[in-house]
Parts: C-alpha cells; sequence; structure tokens
C-alpha cells in the first residue's frame, strides 16, 4: 500500500532515514518495519516560530516493495522529415522548451540564437568579469539558455495558470537535474550545473531533428499577406518562415526597435529599477535563525538563509527581487557604457555573501516626469520609453562607477545618510566597486523610496540595516520594459498571423520556469496554427 503522509520534522532528523521512518510510523499509528520506504513529494522550510521545522510531504510504502519516483519523460519525436517547422528566435528557457514541444507535436523547430553555445559563452563572461569588456551577443543575458544559465538558475514560479509546472520541472530531471527541484518549495539549479543540463537538452533537439543556429541574429523579416514570409539574419541568410515563436528575452532592445520602426504593435510595460545589496551570509543566517530558540548550535544543518521583503514608501511598492544566498553579484550589461548588476548562485550556495535586488516600480509618468528634469524631449505614448529610462541610468552608472564595469556603491547606512563612503565592505563583485553618491545614478524618487526602504526593512529583520552591507547600483533587468501584444485565444501578434510573441522579452513571463511553460503554450498555439491552415488549403483543393 502506499500513502501519503504530512510531517512536520526537526532539521536535524531530516537526513535522518531512521527519525523520518519513526516520525511517519506515530503519525500514521504503525509499526516502523511495515516501512519499506518514501519519497518526498514537498519539503519547505518554516522559520517563522520559535522552533523552527520541514514541513514534509512524503509518498510511503507501506508492506510493499518500494520504488523510485517515477519521472514523466518528454515523448520526442523523429522530425528529420516533418512536414512542418516553426522558426524559435531564442535560446533561453522558453525557446528551448517552445523547441521540446514542437517536436514532441511532430513539428520541426529551427532555433536562431544570437550568441554563441553554453560552453564557448563562458568565454565571453570570463572577459567580462577580469577586463570590463561586453561583447553584446554573448554575455549574462545572450547566449544559449538565456539569462538564467549564468544567472542563477531559480525556477520558483506563482504562474500555475500558464501550464503544467510538474511537466517543467520534470523536463529538467530528464535531461540532469537534481530531482529535488521537483519538492523543494523554491527549487534551484545553480549556474554550475545548468550549462550541462542546457547542453543536454540542445543535443537531443538536435537528435531528433531540430536544428539549433548559433550565432544567428534576427535582423529582419518580410511580411505579406499579414504573415511573416521570410527572415533575415545578420549574416545576410534568408530563410522561409511557415510561423514564427519569438522568444529574444528581456534585453534584445533591437527587437524591439526593429517592431516599432516597421510600425508593428508594441507597448511600454512598466518594469522595476534599482540596486543590489549585499550582506555577509553570515549575518542573514543569524538574524533569520539565531532568534529561534536553541539554534545557534545548529547552523550547520540548515540552508544559507534567504529573505524576501516587501514594504509600501511614498505610495511605491519597494520590494526584494531574485534574493541570492551564498551567492555573487555579476555585471549583466548587453552593450559596451552602460552598467548592470546581477546576482547568482552555485548549487550549494556556499559563497560567503547574500545578495538580493531592491527595486522600485517605474511606471510612464516616471519615466516621463525624468526626461523632462533632464529637457529631453520624449512622447509619453512611445513604447519605447521606458526602455529609454533603462538605458539612461544603465549609462549613469557606468559612467559614475568609472568605467570597465566597476560598479558605484555605498554602505547601506551611508545611502540612506546620503553620503559618500569613505570605504566599502569585501564584496563578491569581480570587476570592482567605485564608492560613489548614488543620487548621481538614480533617480530621487527611486533613491529616496529605497531609502526609506531599507530603514523599514532594518525594523522588520532588526540587524539588516547595517554599515557592513554594501548597496551597488544598478539592478534594472528585472523584467522587459515592453510588451509585444498577442491575442488572449490564439497567442498571435494581433497584426501578425504567424507570430507568436513569447516570454520574458514579449512580457509574458517572469523567471525560468514561467518562461519555459510559456514557451512550451507558444508551441502548441503555432502546431494547431499550422494545422488550421492546412485545413483551410485543403478547402480550397477541394473548391
Amino acid at each position: 500500500m502506499q500513502q501519503k503522509v504530512s510531517l512536520r520534522i526537526r532539521p536535524a532528523d531530516l537526513l535522518d532515514e531512521n527519525a523520518v521512518k519513526i516520525a511517519i510510523s506515530q503519525e500514521l499509528e504503525i509499526k516502523k518495519n511495515t516501512i519499506s520506504g518514501y519519497y518526498l513529494l514537498k519539503k519547505s522550510l518554516d522559520a517563522r516560530s520559535r522552533t523552527i521545522w520541514y514541513n514534509l510531504t512524503l509518498n510511503v510504502f507501506i508492506d510493499e516493495p518500494f520504488k523510485n519516483r517515477a519521472i514523466m519523460p518528454t515523448l520526442l519525436q523523429d522530425v528529420h522529415n516533418a512536414t512542418h517547422s516553426v522558426i524559435v528566435v531564442g535560446a533561453g528557457p522558453a525557446g528551448l522548451y517552445a523547441a521540446l514541444e514542437l517536436i514532441e507535436q511532430g513539428v520541426k523547430p529551427i532555433v536562431l540564437e544570437r550568441g554563441k553555445n553554453v560552453r564557448d559563452r563562458r568565454r565571453d563572461l570570463a572577459q567580462l568579469n577580469k577586463e570590463g569588456v561586453v561583447n553584446p551577443e554573448s554575455n549574462y543575458c545572450f547566449g544559449e539558455g538565456g539569462a538564467g544559465t549564468y544567472s542563477d538558475g531559480k525556477l520558483y514560479t506563482r504562474s500555475n495558470k500558464r501550464g503544467s509546472i510538474e511537466k517543467a520541472l520534470n523536463i529538467f530531471v530528464q535531461f540532469g537535474a537534481d530531482e529535488a527541484i521537483l519538492y523543494d518549495a523554491h527549487p534551484h539549479i545553480g549556474t554550475n550545473k545548468l550549462p550541462h543540463i542546457i547542453s543536454a537538452m540542445r543535443d537531443a533537439i538536435i537528435d531528433c531533428g531540430g536544428e539549433i543556429l548559433f550565432e544567428k541574429k534576427l535582423v529582419d523579416f518580410h511580411i505579406d499577406n499579414g504573415k511573416i514570409q521570410e527572415i533575415i539574419t545578420s549574416d545576410g541568410d534568408k530563410l522561409p518562415c511557415e510561423a514564427m515563436i519569438l522568444a529574444t528575452g528581456h534585453s534584445a532592445r533591437d527587437i524591439f526597435h526593429l517592431l516599432h520602426d516597421k510600425e508593428i504593435l508594441i507597448e511600454s510595460k512598466p518594469f522595476a529599477l534599482g540596486v543590489r545589496i549585499e550582506h555577509p551570509q553570515e549575518l542573514i543566517n543569524s538574524i533569520q535563525y539565531c532568534r529561534h530558540a536553541g539554534m545557534e548550535d545548529n547552523l550547520s544543518v540548515l540552508p544559507p538563509a534567504s529573505y524576501s521583503l516587501v514594504e509600501q514608501v511614498h505610495q511605491r511598492g519597494v520590494f526584494s527581487f531574485c534574493m541570492c544566498p551564498g551567492g555573487i553579484i555579476a555585471p549583466a550589461a548587453t552593450s559596451p557604457k552602460e552598467l548592470v548588476v546581477n546576482g547568482w548562485s552555485p548549487s550549494k550556495r556556499n559563497n560567503p555573501y547574500a545578495n538580493s535586488g531592491m527595486v522600485v516600480q517605474i511606471t510612464n509618468a516616471d519615466a516621463f516626469k525624468y526626461f523632462q528634469k533632464q529637457n529631453q524631449e520624449i512622447d509619453i505614448n512611445n513604447p519605447l520609453l521606458l526602455m529609454e529610462f533603462q538605458k539612461s541610468i544603465e549609462s549613469k552608472a557606468y559612467q559614475v562607477g568609472g568605467g570597465k564595469m566597476m560598479a558605484p556603491a555605498q554602505r547601506m547606512t551611508d545611502f540612506v545618510q546620503r553620503k559618500v563612503s569613505s570605504s566599502l565592505n569585501e564584496n563578491s563583485y569581480i570587476p570592482g566597486l567605485n564608492s560613489a553618491d548614488l543620487r548621481d545614478v538614480l533617480p530621487a524618487f527611486v533613491y529616496d523610496s529605497l531609502a526609506d526602504g531599507f530603514t523599514a526593512f532594518g525594523k522588520k529583520m532588526p540587524g539588516y540595516f547595517t554599515e557592513n552591507a554594501n548597496v551597488v547600483a544598478t539592478e534594472s533587468r528585472t523584467s522587459s520594459p515592453v510588451r509585444i501584444p498577442r491575442d488572449k485565444e490564439t497567442l498571435q501578434h494581433p497584426q501578425i498571423k504567424n507570430l507568436f510573441p513569447c516570454g520574458e522579452g514579449a512580457g509574458y513571463a517572469g523567471g525560468i520556469i514561467s518562461a519555459a511553460m510559456d514557451g512550451q503554450i507558444c508551441a502548441d498555439f503555432a502546431t494547431y496554427y499550422l494545422k488550421r491552415e492546412d485545413k483551410q488549403k485543403n478547402k480550397w483543393v477541394e473548391l
């Protein structure tokens, strides 16, 4: 017999199989020796009360042989000689999952990626970190696997209406991820492990007959009769197009310009912008865990602590974003003379620092006022308004930082007191930090909101507001500042029948898993579109 059971267990007992079986036997009122095994269905850490618990849901085998968890494989077909093909622009999670779903549906994907494969991409990241030189086509945002590959690999999402989270996670496991992502409340793969998984996905796509073309940048396309008929790449190639899934990510500004220049409908989309803050991980651990009874001597059995903070300040939301325990701050710019910082963690989350984005929501009205103060004329209805605002702040951050991806920074206490820090804390940012006044980077409404937010967070988490934390500018790639509209029923662009805007860059996802699921659903709708077109052609033949 198999039975699901929910337990609360102390952290020290989690890895003790005997202790877990005793807890199961007590909960079910059965003998321990009748339990042949179990596996986890859900696991979450509850540190809200004085005693820390793990909440577990397990599938327990009683009086029958234990069987390991069944992984649902993706049923890939051979599409070497498929009747139809779909061009997928972008090899991030949305693009790769779209390609796998197309293969599952019997359609050949042709994936175009402007950047390099996951291995060659590392050299450009090394040059970016060590020399401050940006390759506009190969960086933390562009290249095989997308932004998530080398910037953390968090798999948590609340977007369960977009598709099957379970299927998306199972695909990761199928291609090499640890099964723990299937049951952890906040699953995480880690930047050190994701590249191998992405490579395995690529190999499977190619083995099945799909194509993945690297350093193949979309620069133009021809439209006729409301459809894209042909696409053009930067190397001059022209490819016929039956349907296109546009999954270029939140930083492909050239694509937004291309659509705008061709008078294809796009819209500005509010996004969040601010800074990245870095504390010693030991400090965050002590704040989150040591207020609990007896935990001072038990930190070794707990994972590096994380946090999630939000506060309303001046009628604006100030909130943490992409918190990375045991992580590293990295330069994530996609253009020369612009500075963006992001955070990531290895799978063990064992670096000595904890970092998190701390950001403020930005609207069209905010950007319009910002440019007005700078005596720059810009239309408040311009769909690229927020993108230009983002670009302007990133350019200022680069200038104030001093070049070569040096990032301007202040100690947290000095940030709130509006003074330049005489020195900065040790930190994880490889290009280096320069002490500066971040009021020279951030608009006043962003700076003031963050400063008051830090003070409020210090009251929520005593010890969080400290001179031992660095505030680093600027965290500005939280999401796309542009939305590419699509019909709710068909997912097609309202002006172009065979264009399917997809993922974070189109404004329909906010992380690896939500982007992956959006890729799958766009692939399904693109397949349906092709089948419907076939039916229309057959009708004309009959007539």
